[in-house]
């Protein structure tokens, strides 16, 4: 059975908790760089990370963009939506079906 975690700021994702998620706090570009790392090498099947984390992790991410697990998904933390959640969702389903389908006005 595939598992699902939740990373970033603690007061971002503590109530993750409560809906039996796994959460991993981070406070830096280090602990959020290795807790990835460990999360994708642990065998959880879907990461959510708080946009403000995955800032500073976009290279990793990357990596990661190429295989089918983990499913690395952007959340908006509580200062807020910085819209890279849905851009992130716009570029994978322009790369799927080859245009714009869900944007476009």
């Amino acid at each position: 059975m595939y598992k699902i975690a939740v990373m970033g700021d603690y007061d971002s994702i503590y109530g993750f908790a409560a809906l039996g998620l796994s959460v991993f706090p981070t406070e830096d570009e280090e602990s959020s760089r290795s807790t990835l790392k460990k999360l994708a090498e642990s065998g959880y099947a879907v990461i959510y990370i708080t946009e403000s984390a995955a800032a500073l992790l976009e290279e990793e991410i990357g990596q990661y963009r190429e295989q089918r697990l983990p499913a690395i998904i952007l959340i908006p933390g509580i200062s807020g939506n910085t819209g890279a959640g849905i851009a992130q969702v716009k570029k994978s389903v322009e790369q799927a079906v080859g245009s714009d389908i869900i944007f476009t006005e």
